[in-house]
């Protein structure tokens, strides 16, 4: 269905994959947050405690959208992957890979909203650009000291 110039179904299945990809970071986050072990756990503990918080922000944000549209939010979840690695090192390249599905989905928001919606275009640059800060973030922390 076509509403102010963008196909407000696809727009929600958007918004909801993005409020399901969201979720599964709170409870990713959560459980990472758990098995940090060794002499750098009670920063990394905050930090992945920080970015659960995030998550949860984010999936109430799309969420509301999803209702702002008249559409009816996903009660579904992410996928979710136990690797059972949990050196910190491999926590945060998965991380790394659950960014960039992020990423990805709030970039085909903007794709579809872009010129057409302001507050959904605005809020998909906006996310883009936390995502975008966060995943170098990521990548810094995975760099070794010197290198």
């Amino acid at each position: 269905m076509t509403h102010n110039g963008f196909d407000k179904d696809e727009v929600v299945t958007v918004l909801n994959k993005i409020l399901e990809t969201e979720l599964a970071g709170v409870v990713r986050y959560t459980h990472y947050a758990l098995m940090v072990v060794g002499f750098g756990r009670i920063p990394i503990v905050g930090w992945m405690r920080d970015q659960a918080a995030e998550s949860l922000r984010h999936a109430n944000e799309a969420g509301e959208l999803i209702t702002l549209l008249d559409a009816h939010p996903s009660l579904g979840i992410g996928p979710l992957l136990e690797t059972h690695r949990h050196d910190v090192g491999d926590i945060l390249r998965e991380s790394l890979d659950h960014e960039m599905l992020a990423l990805s989905a709030y970039n085909t928001l903007l794709d579809l909203v872009a010129g057409h919606h302001v507050l959904l275009e605005e809020y998909a640059r906006r996310l883009i650009a936390q995502e975008e800060m966060h995943l170098g973030e990521v990548r810094k922390m995975l760099k070794k000291p010197g290198g």
